[in-house]
Order: structure tokens, then sequence, then C-alpha cells
């Protein structure tokens, strides 16, 4: 673990903006126009998806990629200037929110400025062409860190950015060495103090096929060593296979409950319903109940939370990576109201001290519901939260008396150690 990784983070939620289907015109000045309602929403941090320009050479889709980085010092022409992009920053700043921004390190676009002029800092196959290690990804080439001239021109390059943003999103960043990730966050802190560093990790058959194929692949054990935030998809398998129907709630929260021992004391872990490279929230959880319950326990997990561009409305949409595809932010079939409301009541709720540090378990108490307590010392907070919309008599382990729900301040009794469930997510402290 970072050893200076603040616990705090476990308080902050981030909001992921992908510039160009944020707005109609798709530029930073549409997203700075929104930024109130964003701060309003309880969000911390803001994260911008690659505001780099995008290359041509086999480009997917008619707009291509933003992963697919062509230039890793300039911004997208298509999004606005540079200037336009601290004229947003300037105002995530005024708002008492940071920016930060991701950074594509294991690959560019075949055609990139640092493909033509330095060739020989990419991975190539038995014919001396540039390739990419994973054979889907066919848009892009792939970096060779073995060249350390490399990692000056990468760490150079996110030492200056950190003169205006105050962090990074790292892509792929397990594909990465680890080595090159310590040594940019301690050149990026002399810039930027405080800077943050959240790595896409990855899932553990994935580490498993790519070594087998004889690439080095670090778990979100060695990514620690530099960053504060990793992914939680050390345990989405267990996560996708109960909204499959091929495991069970017990098994994710069983999984869940392990990053609590796995992990150092002061590990911060991203959970999120959704992102820019997963089926949108309430595609997968039609019914809306059930929608609240997922959303208000994944505020009260241990870590970080990350909401995506869209789906505080319930947005089922997944937006294309490849095409513009503006959110529909007024569209007619919103059937989640009162979504924006609860982010808010969670986000008040999540800044509390205990939050930041102390125990977490879960358990299904009842067939489709969740039990969950967070403790510190003498204090505790214990969550009620109904996924498949299960009412009755659930188990607290309170004392009998009478309790605040602190999202929407509705008094519950807890008699003989239960609380009556009425369907709406329940904390209790």
């Amino acid at each position: 673990m970072a050893k200076d990784t603040s616990k705090r983070l476990r308080n902050q939620v981030i909001y992921c903006v992908f510039v160009r289907n944020y707005s109609e015109e798709g530029t930073f000045a549409g997203v700075e126009r929104d930024l109130d309602r964003i701060r309003d929403l309880g969000v911390d941090i803001i994260w911008l998806m690659p505001i780099h320009p995008i290359g041509v050479a086999e480009r997917k889709g008619r707009d291509g990629s933003p992963y697919a980085n062509k230039d890793y010092r300039t911004v997208n022409p298509e999004y606005g200037t540079m200037q336009d992009l601290k004229s947003l920053v300037d105002a995530i700043h005024d708002r008492d929110m940071k920016c930060i921004i991701d950074v594509v390190y294991n690959h560019t676009s075949p055609d990139s400025i640092l493909a033509a002029e330095h060739p020989e800092w990419f991975h190539r196959d038995a014919d001396g062409r540039p390739v990419a290690r994973v054979a889907e990804w066919t848009d892009i080439v792939d970096l060779d860190y073995t060249d350390k001239a490399l990692w000056d021109y990468q760490t150079e390059t996110l030492k200056m950015w950190a003169e205006t943003v105050d962090g990074f999103r790292c892509d792929v960043a397990s594909m990465v060495p680890v080595e090159f990730w310590m040594r940019a966050r301690e050149e990026a802190e002399k810039i930027r103090p405080g800077c943050i560093w959240l790595a896409e990790s990855v899932e553990p058959g994935y580490i498993k096929e790519m070594r087998g194929q004889g690439c080095t692949v670090h778990s979100d054990g060695e990514l620690y060593n530099a960053f504060d935030i990793t992914y939680d998809y050390d345990i989405y398998e267990e996560f996708q296979a109960y909204f499959e129907g091929r495991g069970t709630l017990s098994a994710y929260l069983e999984a869940l409950n392990r990053q609590e021992y796995i992990y150092p004391d002061n590990y911060v872990k991203l959970h999120f319903l959704e992102n820019h490279d997963r089926l949108r929230a309430h595609a997968i959880i039609p019914d809306v109940q059930s929608l609240r319950n997922w959303t208000a326990f994944i505020y009260f997990m241990k870590g970080t939370t990350l909401i995506y561009n869209g789906q505080e409305t319930g947005e089922t949409h997944y937006i294309s990576l490849f095409d513009r595809d503006t959110i529909r932010w007024d569209r007619e079939d919103n059937d989640t109201p009162g979504l924006s409301e609860l982010m808010r009541r969670l986000h008040d709720i999540k800044r509390k001290e205990i939050f930041a540090d102390g125990s977490f378990h879960a358990s299904e108490v009842r067939k489709g519901i969740i039990l969950a307590r967070r403790k510190a010392e003498d204090e505790s907070v214990t969550g009620v939260f109904g996924v498949e919309g299960t009412r009755g008599a659930v188990p607290v382990g309170l004392p009998d008396g009478i309790y605040d729900n602190l999202i929407d301040g509705i008094r519950y009794e807890v008699k003989s150690g239960c609380i009556l469930f009425t369907g709406e997510p329940v904390i209790l402290m």
C-alpha cells in the first residue's frame, strides 16, 4: 500500500465524465456549465475520461475510442483548447471539488506521436511490427517499458499535467510496471502534493490468462505499492455471477468481506455498479427499489464510491466508446425518481468519520436482504438493504429502541433485535 494513502479517500465520491458524450456539443465548456448540478449530487472528485487527441489509424467506429491516444501532451481539439480545460479545472476547484484525468500508459494509437518518433518504445511481433498484446484491441499498439527512456518521457508528461489537475486514473495499470508507477508517484508528488492515484486493476481471470501468455500483469496487492485506490474487479466475477444467476448473493458478500483481510490496513477500493466498460446499473437491475438499495449499499461499502455520468438518472443505455452517443438527460422514460436525491443523502452519511476507518462486514440475513455493519471503537453503523424486493422482520443485532434512518429520517423500532423492513434502504447509527 502507498504508505501515505489517506483513509479519508473512503469518504469520497468520484463522478466520471465522458466529455464527448456528456453534452450535445461534447466539449469542456459543456461539462463546466453543469458543475453545480454535479456538485449538488454529492461529488468530491471529477474524473475526466481521456481528454487527448484520438488516433485515426485502425479507428473503431466513426469517432474512435478515447483510449486510443494519439498525443499525451495535448488535448482533443474537439473538446476545446488547453485553456478551456484549465477553465473547467478552475471551475471544479471553485466548487471545492478535485479533478483527475485518465492516463492511458499501456498503449497508444498506431499513428501516435510516440509511434512515429519512438518506434523503439513499442512491443513488436515476429515481423517487427508494433502489436497489441490483447488481440481484440485492434485500434492500439502496446508500449514496451523495458526502455527507461520511455519512463522518463511518461514521468515528465505526468509532471506536466500535475501542474493543472489533482491526480490520475490509470488505465490498465496492471500491465504497466509497478516500479514505473512508484517512480511516477514520487515525482508527481513534488508538483502536486496529495496527488490522487486510481488504478484500473484487472480481474483475477485476466491476470492468469495474460500471465499464461508470458505478460507481466500486476495484482491489486502489488499495485497498492504505488496507488491509493484500485478497482474492485478482484471480486467482480462474484458480482456478475450473482446477476447472471450463476452465483449467489452470499458468495459475493463473502468475496467483499475478504477484502478486509487480504489488503493493508489503509486499503481503498473503488466500488461501483457501472462504469464505461460495463452495462448500466439500471439495465441489470430493472426494479427501481432494488436499484435504490444497491445504490445505498455501494455507498455503505468500505472505499471510494464511483458514479458514472448518467447513472443518477437511471440511464439504461450503454453509451458507445466509439461514436458520439450523447447521454439522454431529459428522456421521458426516466423511471427512477429520487435517485439523485438519494445520492445526495448518502454522500452526507458517507462523510462521517466512521466511514473512513473501522471494520466492515456484510451478510445475507434473509433471502435478498443484506445486513452490513461498520464498526470503529465504541461506534457502529448498521445498514439494511433489500436487493430482491424481500420485506419483513430483519435481525439487526441492535439494542431494542427507536432509531432514525439516516437516509430519510423515518423512525424504526428495534424490537427483540429486529426491525420491520419495508423495502427502502435503511442506515441506523
